[in-house]
């Protein structure tokens, strides 16, 4: 199966992600987390995207469509895999399928507005290994902790609530029209976010016809 996540930023996408991922055996392309670690280790490609990524703005597309293209030609890739934060418009949408990059459905988690500014105020990521957290609904065992590496959590700056209402509407203005694209090819399947990660990632089994 090949997935594509659509939502608002801090939707819960990235958690479902994985959990689909677990589920089916397929990677998780990500391209945030791909970014991330090219800003860590200071890359030619990370230096150029910080301050994109930090003021809430989208990065080039000729950047995020290398290193998808890259990533899906790896062998893990056979089975399918899921794409986590790409495309993020429908002129990256149509630039995928010209990188002969293909997608079985779009799957697009609801969340409003209000319910997103409130969980990401409250979300943790690990400055090592990445892993996010949220100190309501998925609480590190240690607070402050990364359960995976034992990673200082920190708040990143995009997680700040300046940033977060700069991300929303680039959202609406620029990744919203995808839910139209996909829906017009017939490839678009929409669930509401719950409040637990349990309770949508039941629906979201349902709606991918996931046992």
């Amino acid at each position: 199966m090949k997935l594509i996540l659509l939502g608002a930023p801090g939707a819960g996408k990235g958690t479902q992600a994985d959990i689909i991922s677990r589920k089916l055996e397929i990677p998780t392309i990500s391209t945030g987390n791909i970014l991330r670690a090219a800003i860590r280790e200071g890359t030619p490609v990370g230096l150029k995207a910080r301050a994109i990524i930090e003021a809430g703005q989208l990065v080039p597309d000729d950047v995020i469509m290398g290193i998808v293209a890259e990533r899906v030609a790896r062998d893990d890739c056979r089975k399918g895999y899921i794409l986590d934060g790409v495309p993020r418009t429908v002129a990256q949408a149509d630039a995928l399928t010209e990188h002969g990059i293909d997608v079985d459905l779009a799957l697009c988690i609801d969340v409003p507005d209000e319910v997103i500014i409130k969980r990401m105020s409250g979300r943790r990521t690990c400055s090592v290994c990445s892993a996010t957290y949220h100190v309501e609904s998925n609480p590190p065992r240690v607070e402050g902790v990364c359960d995976a590496c034992g990673g200082q959590l920190t708040v990143r700056k995009d997680d700040q609530p300046e940033t977060v209402l700069s991300r929303l509407e680039v959202y609406h203005a620029q990744t919203e029209p995808l839910l139209a694209y996909y829906k017009a090819r017939g490839k678009l399947v929409t669930v509401k976010g719950e409040a637990t990660i349990e309770a949508t990632s039941k629906k979201v089994f349902e709606a991918l016809g996931i046992d």
